[in-house]
């Protein structure tokens, strides 16, 4: 979703740097806001009434039909019938929704789940190779970056990793293997900013003994160290838990059925 960065960053970005946690605020308020709007001018809201009217009085009939299973079983096939009705006019909402909604949500992702690494922090890579594969692998750096240990490590269970500190700024590593004749590399970009951004994680590669190469980003936690029961939840966890309660809000508010 980099190419929505010139649209997002200049606005959304300074506010995230900020506060992680009141960005996903604002955001969960502008989308629901957003489908909540859409949802009240692309439906009937006097059929939605009505339907939503009689899925209550289903409700309330199969209360008092519990003695007789067999109409209550006709009455349960009206409600689901109804029911079908109401999904079928909220449809034409939500795929008007979708794809903006999509959008927004890879730009969050991309912004918001994990930490970025910052100048001179220490950080790991790894690198996963083919099966059989096997020996050392070699880590080259570029000028700005310092391995914190050898540069060859062994391959371990189809697995390399390496610690390293880079000063800000774009930096790109290359992981090694092979003898001369078979020598096979691949190269990771990785970026160091106070900007809450980051490289995407993993990056595959075809047709090589060096499957991928991993940031060990932290995961982000909007919340810090609070937790609810002990679940810190990350991101998406609070954007759930927020536009629910804004969606709500927002229908009492708008009457919206």
């Amino acid at each position: 979703m980099a190419f929505l960065d010139p649209i997002f960053n200049p606005v959304l970005l300074p506010l995230l740097n900020k506060s992680p946690f009141l960005g996903i605020v604002v955001l969960g308020f502008v989308i629901s806001l957003l489908i909540t709007l859409v949802y009240k001018y692309f439906t009937n809201q006097e059929e939605m009434k009505r339907l939503k009217d009689q899925q209550k009085e289903f409700q309330q009939r199969m209360k008092g039909l519990k003695s007789n299973p067999d109409e209550m079983m006709s009455v349960q096939k009206e409600a689901m019938k109804a029911n079908m009705e109401y999904m079928k006019h909220s449809f034409k909402a939500t795929l008007i929704t979708m794809l903006p909604v999509l959008i927004i949500f890879g730009w969050m992702t991309a912004h918001l789940a994990y930490e970025p690494i910052y100048p001179g922090e220490k950080y790991s890579i790894t690198a996963q190779f083919a099966p059989g594969v096997s020996g050392d692998a070699e880590l080259l750096v570029d000028e700005g970056t310092t391995i914190l240990g050898n540069a060859k490590q062994k391959i371990e269970g189809a697995h390399a990793s390496w610690q390293l500190q880079s000063q800000e700024g774009e930096h790109f590593l290359t992981v090694r293997t092979g003898q001369e004749q078979s020598k096979q590399e691949q190269i990771k970009k990785v970026l160091i900013t106070q900007q809450l951004t980051y490289e995407p994680q993993i990056s595959n590669f075809q047709n090589s003994g060096i499957l991928n190469i991993r940031i060990n980003y932290k995961l982000l936690h909007p919340l810090g160290t609070f937790s609810i029961f002990g679940w810190e939840p990350g991101w998406l966890g609070l954007y759930i838990i927020l536009s629910i309660i804004f969606s709500m809000g927002l229908r009492k508010v708008l009457n919206i059925y």
